[in-house]
């Protein structure tokens, strides 16, 4: 799993009809997206798939569409993390049944464990069988996973890798030095990948890969690769992008601008809303002259 959890993943959105289902016709040219671009992972239902307002009957149907759909053309992390370990045991057995590589299990959220705590949680959701990916967001669960209780739990037979996003790039570091060999860090902050690659990280969980998957993911291997100076010059041609994301919450702006490739409706769940008029201008601006420049690079 060392040499599978690697490179970029992207946080699939959950793409909806009017009417509030899901729209697997949009989920198919998403998915498509992201193959052509060569991206080696796909995580549905995340924080950036709107996993809090997914029923169980939709997250088994989006399970089994996107491993059959995918067929083994990248590896599938399913989102399957809850604050109740039960229920998060529950959805990764079921992902591991319906054929999914690997579980995205975040920190318990609003419960607040301690790191003890933690740790059981963790062992109790990897002794299912299905390789699991702990996932560190601060910002989004109200507690942060310091580097001890990571590495106690990098320990457990199938934990092998941490999504961190919790920006703190000293606790990142503190995890990478002491892993155990099995065990990677990825990136859960788009614009510290590739400081985080040159630190030792393995790659990303990406929000902006979702809309250029072909030049986040080519970003990601120059890094992986050693070749910092042309990692570098994608990252600062990115990073407008990477920033933009997070000017309302996610998946908001990222979703506006897939609306605006016209790859997707742009429609949520409540208590999601669509972005402000301001925020979708400045959306339209980073990605007309994102655009400007891929394609001056292209005619170069």
């Amino acid at each position: 799993m060392k040499h599978v959890l690697r490179g970029t993943g992207t946080a699939i959105v959950t793409p909806f009809k009017a009417d509030g289902s899901v729209d697997y016709d949009a989920f198919r040219k998403l998915v498509d997206l992201q193959l052509e671009g060569g991206v080696e992972m796909l995580v549905p239902l995340g924080s950036t798939g709107e996993n809090p307002t997914i029923t169980p009957q939709e997250r088994h149907e989006i399970f089994r569409w996107m491993v059959e759909y995918v067929d083994h053309r990248a590896v599938v992390i399913a989102g399957t993390g809850t604050n109740d370990t039960r229920t998060s045991i529950e959805y990764t057995r079921e992902a591991m049944q319906l054929g999914a590589d690997a579980a995205l299990i975040v920190t318990p959220y609003y419960n607040k464990p301690t790191p003890n705590g933690l740790f059981e949680h963790f062992k109790a959701v990897a002794d299912v069988g299905l390789p699991v990916v702990m996932y560190n967001v601060p910002g989004r669960t109200g507690l942060n996973m310091n580097a001890e209780t990571t590495l106690r739990c990098a320990e457990i037979e199938n934990v092998y890798a941490i999504k961190e996003a919790s920006a703190d790039l000293a606790q990142c570091m503190e995890i990478i030095n002491h892993a155990p060999q099995k065990f990677n860090l990825l990136s859960g902050e788009d614009n510290l990948t590739v400081p985080l690659i040159s630190l030792g990280a393995k790659g990303v969980i990406s929000v902006a890969s979702n809309v250029v998957p072909r030049e986040f993911s080519r970003m990601v291997r120059f890094a992986l690769a050693g070749q910092f100076e042309e990692a570098k010059a994608l990252h600062y041609e990115l990073l407008e992008l990477m920033k933009v994301n997070f000017i309302e919450s996610n998946p908001g702006p990222v979703k506006a601008a897939l609306a605006m490739r016209g790859l997707i409706h742009e429609y949520y769940r409540l208590p999601l809303v669509p972005v402000k008029p301001e925020s979708k201008k400045r959306i339209k601006e980073v990605l007309e002259h994102l655009d400007a420049v891929i394609m001056e690079e292209a005619e170069a």
